[in-house]
């Protein structure tokens, strides 16, 4: 990987390498569309021409608010180009959102794909300039006649060589799963150094002719720095999902070969997999299983008798093939991030032939800690830490870090810096343990312990991981600081009745020991990010969930 400075420097120079390699895809006025590098690097270059007539400057912060789509990272890399700020921002925010990052961190423009998104931004704050990407909108400028200008982007592309690395790069703001989201400032060296970790880690991949389909929102720290900046340096073709809601479809139209996902989605994947073929014959549903349990075997190096290493390709044409074909039939690696991963959750689809690399990160450190490496079939735990990260692990359990992926602090917060930032190395707040193998593995978060009334200290993490791994139960968190005993909150999954739930409970409180276990549980609606008890990264806020139903709690 060559010595860039800065992450704009980076992609303009790539576009100058690569002027005809085909860059994205998206889905406009009803068709996919290809786009290649230097078409970007030019629409770089009239927007980071067009944001400095309009009056945005260096250090000037700039909320950026779309959905995932080229013009994202256009409009992101033109800030960097003339030393302005992005300050990325959800697109399902509530006005509220909009406010808290506006007022924190002082942004004065923003730009965004929508004028709905700009009515919302608008009333959020005092914005001086906004501009919009919607044709025919009322803007600083006309973002559609950015698309007509000269190819020649040299003159942006020297500027951006100038910027220095320590230079900030972009201010990403926490999920807010514990209190208000706070601002974190990455340097350019943080997202560069998460760049070249990345690829020594994934270089016995070969990558060749990728297609790597993006759907996880770019202003979440993992798609952030995967799927805008590391992705596309290795030469893979990004394609944009049309949406969530589309991302099955989208899988088997434009049959990518890579995906991030949080655990979430892989988790209802397994689920609806499973239904179906719970709907199938008795006969083709032991074949389903016979497939999987022999699947497993291989994929984790497990002895198999003569008959199965026999049946095993016969299995795989029947079953196993005809699965993988709904993710577009050359999809081959998931990297799953952003939570934890239930081991049986990767065994499954490790079983199908797809692999799952679990990592583990922060916002704070770029934002990739550690990672399995490919052709390792472990799903229990998070892998080893990356090429150039110091990783060690307190004396009360916490995980620290150390290396130049970490953040240079919290905007406008110097305290919670100096303290997430003690002694130079980063308070994740998670505790964890190192295996013999010098793997990582999350066992829970410093601040996530209950303490019940005997002084009993119990994980609600271990034992919600339990409970979202049966089929009929798809969220779920645990309460009980204070009490005598545990309670546990249940969504269901599609489908699944209180009884099933009530079995669920037994079910993992067999598992358990006796302080453990679910004293009681109640089953109740969904948690979404639309009434706010799930972040858009698909994590729970567990504080927010406890104080809904406190009632039902007791």
């Amino acid at each position: 990987m060559p010595d860039w400075e800065n992450t704009a420097s980076m992609m303009l120079s790539l576009a100058r390498a690569w002027p005809n390699r085909p860059m994205v895809r998206q889905f406009l006025s009803g068709t996919w569309q290809q786009s290649s590098w230097g078409e970007f690097g030019a629409r770089v270059a009239a927007v980071a021409r067009a944001l400095r007539a309009a009056g945005i400057g260096a250090g000037d912060r700039v909320l950026l608010a779309s959905e995932n789509r080229p013009d994202f990272t256009i409009a992101e890399v033109a800030l960097q180009a003339i030393r302005a700020v992005p300050v990325p921002a959800y697109v399902t925010n509530s006005t509220a959102d909009h406010a808290h990052l506006i007022r924190d961190c002082g942004a004065t423009a923003a730009i965004v794909s929508t004028t709905a998104l700009a009515e919302r931004i608008a009333a959020a704050g005092p914005i001086d300039i906004m501009i919009c990407m919607q044709p025919g909108s009322a803007s600083a400028f006309d973002w559609e006649s950015t698309q007509h200008n000269p190819p020649d982007f040299a003159d942006i592309a020297a500027e951006a060589d100038t910027i220095p690395p320590g230079a900030l790069a972009v201010i990403l703001y926490t999920s807010g799963t514990s209190g208000s989201p706070r601002g974190v400032m990455l340097s350019h060296r943080a997202l560069l150094a998460n760049c070249r970790s990345a690829l020594e880690l994934v270089r016995p991949l070969a990558f060749d002719n990728e297609v790597y389909l993006s759907f996880l929102p770019m202003s979440h720290s993992f798609e952030h720095t995967l799927g805008q900046f590391f992705l596309p340096m290795t030469g893979t073709e990004i394609v944009f999902c049309r949406g969530v809601e589309h991302l099955a479809a989208d899988m088997l139209s434009q049959r990518p070969t890579l995906m991030t996902m949080v655990p979430r989605i892989l988790d209802v994947l397994r689920g609806r997999i499973l239904t179906q073929v719970a709907r199938e014959t008795p006969w083709r549903q032991k074949l389903f299983h016979r497939a999987i349990a022999i699947g497993s075997k291989r994929a984790e190096g497990r002895r198999r008798h003569l008959w199965e290493v026999l049946a095993d390709p016969i299995l795989d044409r029947m079953v196993r093939a005809k699965i993988r074909a709904r993710f577009g039939g050359r999809f081959r690696i998931a990297v799953s991030g952003s939570a934890r991963l239930e081991p049986e959750v990767g065994r499954f689809f490790q079983a199908l032939g797809l692999q799952v690399i679990q990592g583990y990160g922060q916002t704070e450190a770029g934002p990739v800690i550690s990672a399995m490496r490919p052709g390792s079939h472990r799903v229990d735990t998070v892998g080893p830490p990356l090429q150039g990260v110091d990783l060690r692990i307190a004396d009360d359990g916490e995980i620290l870090v150390q290396g130049a992926l970490l953040m240079e602090g919290y905007w406008g917060l110097p305290q919670e810096s100096s303290r997430a930032l003690e002694g130079g190395w980063l308070h994740t707040g998670d505790i964890g343990v190192i295996d013999p193998d010098g793997c990582l593995r999350i066992t829970d978060r410093k601040k996530d312990i209950i303490v019940l009334s005997g002084g009993e200290k119990i994980s609600p993490a271990r034992i919600e991981g339990l409970l979202t791994a049966q089929p009929a139960i798809a969220q779920a968190v645990v309460s009980g600081e204070g009490k005598s005993g545990l309670s546990a909150l249940l969504v269901l999954s599609d489908g699944a009745t209180d009884a099933a739930a009530a079995q669920a409970v037994k079910a993992v409180n067999a598992q358990l020991a006796t302080t453990d276990r679910i004293r009681r549980h109640a089953v109740v609606p969904p948690f979404t990010p639309e009434n706010g008890l799930l972040t858009v990264s698909h994590k729970v806020r567990r504080h927010l969930v406890i104080a809904e139903y406190a009632a039902l709690l007791g």
